[in-house]
């Protein structure tokens, strides 16, 4: 009997939910489902117990009485996705987000005080006066020590910070540049348990010798030196431990923050803050990855042998002991360019346009590049020639991209808005409805300002054209982007090794002699060359393919094919939209009928007082409520 009585309590309230979802083509969880099944168990078992009173016309109603729960059922899901968007939700889901707000709300309470014991508070809600040089100097001093106190990721902000001199005044320049050298390490024990878990022995073992003051300290990892059994001198960069947790949830509130910014901003929405915080979270997580970088700096530095650049040094990994957490590669002596200075101007230039060439050269050439060359990832040799270090940040540019970045580099060079807007177009993503003329004219205006003969380029120049950028709503690759973030923060770092060094003289220098070596006579040659390999087994098939054609056309068998829809994309958005018409037609259909049926006198009589049109008319009317129901639902949801 109780068996009996589950299957009819599954009957009566869980079957009609059931089928609900079913008929809505929907998907949704537990709760929901056990919502909608009591608003249809109530709804039927109320109708029905008044009609079982009566003994005539209960029998003919019942399924009419069923139906009209089943409808309640649908009704009760429709209205609660249309009040709660999101499709599925689970209990161990919520259980999860209230686990993940909890942790969030930790995280910012340490943002907080970590704010409030350095005195930022004010300054963040705009309660602050303004002070002389002294109080700023205090002030940058403070943010430094928050900054470094909220972790690597807002260690990671202030680095950024300290490249953009046309966002802040020079004292908190300088003192933010402090945090990309001067991070405390962290305790040896915790270090020495990653190097055991990386190298599979203790460090001791590994290497000839070992030390355990480390060289330098930074946001991700630390540096220690260290000799190899065969007398090679290394250094053995260890990531911090538990840094991956902590930057998985800073991330978290970072992403979190530039979704609601986005949403709730015009200039969030216009500069596509949820794209930027996705694009530096990937950044940063590359950066965590060792094999990444090894990968990166065996690149690199196999491009600059294949061009013969002697100019720039690169280490040499030692990939048999390097792996996630640990990268081992060979030393290079030198003074951090941060701290160092040049030995006369004339030593200044010539080593700012190293630097410019060998990254220009990067982008140009080997389509791979250093994307973070601040002055902490530049090392100043003995000899005095620069070394890069660091290559966790790396962009890629494929062959196209290369060539629109020289089209915009040679229209640089000659100052042509024309040429410019072209350029820049090639290399972003333009909306459909962008005014070109509009465009070519404050492009000629930044050309006056930037560009012309007798000016003195800034960083305010790749401030304006990053503006200029989002107020055209020009969507630039995140390759591009890698691309001018890079030579903006060159900038900055070319700005400490040589004052006043015109970078805009040297990028058309460095742009006319590339222009002028693309025309020599071998570099043509080998052009010509490449094209014709490439358009040899085109050419080999030309005959054969216009005898093909001229017979076709000479015996009027000439014709052309097209396929409609040929795109699956396009078939299933038909489909869709046809489904959705044909059901709004049924609809209407069974609507229309239903009335007619019930207006209809006469006809069988199933009771006394109620005829079969009746009874027929009236579930006519419930099955085009509920087909009705499913269009509703149906354009609610985007079409795929």
């Amino acid at each position: 009997m109780w068996l009996i009585g589950v299957l009819g309590a599954f009957t009566v309230v869980v079957l009609p939910a059931l089928i609900a979802r079913r008929l809505l083509g929907m998907e949704t969880g537990g709760l929901r489902l056990v919502a909608a099944a009591l608003v249809g168990a109530t709804v039927s078992g109320t109708l029905v117990g008044t009609q079982l009173q009566n003994p005539e016309r209960g029998p003919a109603l019942l399924p009419l009485m069923l139906g009209i729960g089943l409808l309640s059922a649908m009704v009760c899901l429709v209205l609660l996705d249309l009040l709660a968007p999101e499709r599925r939700v689970r209990l161990l889901a919520r259980i999860r987000a209230v686990r993940g707000r909890l942790a969030r709300t930790r995280r910012y309470s340490e943002i907080l005080a970590v704010v409030g014991r350095h005195g930022l508070g004010p300054y963040l809600t705009g309660r602050a006066r303004n002070g002389g040089g002294t109080r700023h100097e205090h002030l940058a001093a403070e943010l430094r020590e928050a900054l470094q106190a909220g972790g690597t990721t807002f260690v990671k902000l202030g680095q950024l910070m300290s490249t953009r001199r046309d966002l802040l005044p020079e004292p908190y320049v300088v003192e933010l540049s402090r945090l990309q050298d001067r991070v405390p390490p962290s305790p040896w024990p915790k270090v020495e348990a990653v190097l055991l878990e990386s190298l599979g022995a203790p460090p001791q073992e590994v290497f000839a010798e070992f030390d355990r003051e480390p060289l330098a300290a930074a946001s991700v990892a630390q540096v220690h030196a260290a000799v190899l059994h065969d007398g090679t001198r290394v250094i053995v960069k260890v990531r911090r431990p538990g840094i991956d947790t902590a930057v998985d949830r800073d991330l978290d509130i970072v992403g979190r923050l530039a979704r609601t910014l986005e949403q709730r901003t015009d200039w969030g929405r216009s500069l596509g803050l949820t794209a930027l915080a996705d694009g530096f979270a990937v950044a940063l997580r590359e950066e965590l990855d060792f094999r990444v970088e090894a990968r990166n700096l065996t690149v690199v530095r196999r491009a600059a042998e294949a061009r013969h650049d002697g100019g720039v040094t690169l280490p040499v990994t030692c990939d048999e002991l390097s792996g996630e957490r640990v990268l081992v590669m060979t030393r290079i002596d030198g003074v951090p360019l941060g701290q160092a200075r040049p030995d006369s101007p004339e030593h200044g230039a010539k080593l700012a346009r190293t630097l410019l060439t060998a990254l220009l050269d990067q982008i140009m050439y080997d389509g791979v590049f250093h994307a973070d060359p601040h002055p902490g990832n530049i090392l100043l040799m003995p000899d005095g020639s620069p070394a890069l270090l660091d290559f966790g940040s790396v962009g890629r540019l494929d062959g196209g991209l290369r060539s629109a970045m020289v089209g915009l580099f040679l229209a640089v060079d000659r100052g042509d808005p024309a040429a410019l807007r072209d350029a820049l177009l090639e290399v972003t993503e333009r909306p459909e409805d962008v005014d070109e003329q509009r465009l070519q004219r404050a492009l000629g205006q930044f050309s006056g300002r930037h560009l012309g003969r007798g000016s003195t380029p800034d960083v305010r120049m790749f401030t304006d054209l990053f503006r200029l950028v989002a107020d055209f709503r020009l969507a630039v690759p995140p390759e591009i982007a890698a691309v001018f973030r890079a030579l903006a923060t060159l900038e900055g770092t070319l700005g400490r090794v040589s004052a006043g060094f015109d970078v805009l003289a040297a990028s058309r220098s460095y742009a006319q002699a590339r222009f002028t070596r693309q025309l020599e006579p071998e570099t043509v040659r080998d052009a010509a060359r490449d094209e014709l390999l490439a358009l040899l087994p085109v050419l080999r098939r030309l005959p054969r393919r216009l005898d093909r054609i001229t017979g076709a056309l000479e015996e009027g068998r000439l014709g052309v094919n097209v396929r409609l829809l040929a795109d699956a994309r396009d078939r299933r958005v038909i489909g869709e939209l046809l489904s959705r018409v044909l059901l709004a037609g049924l609809g209407i259909f069974f609507g229309v009928l239903g009335v007619q049926l019930l207006g209809t006198e006469g006809g069988p009589k199933v009771t006394a007082d109620l005829s079969l049109y009746a009874v027929i008319g009236s579930h006519l009317l419930v099955l085009s409520a509920a087909v009705v129901l499913r269009t509703v639902y149906a354009l609610t949801r985007p079409l795929s």
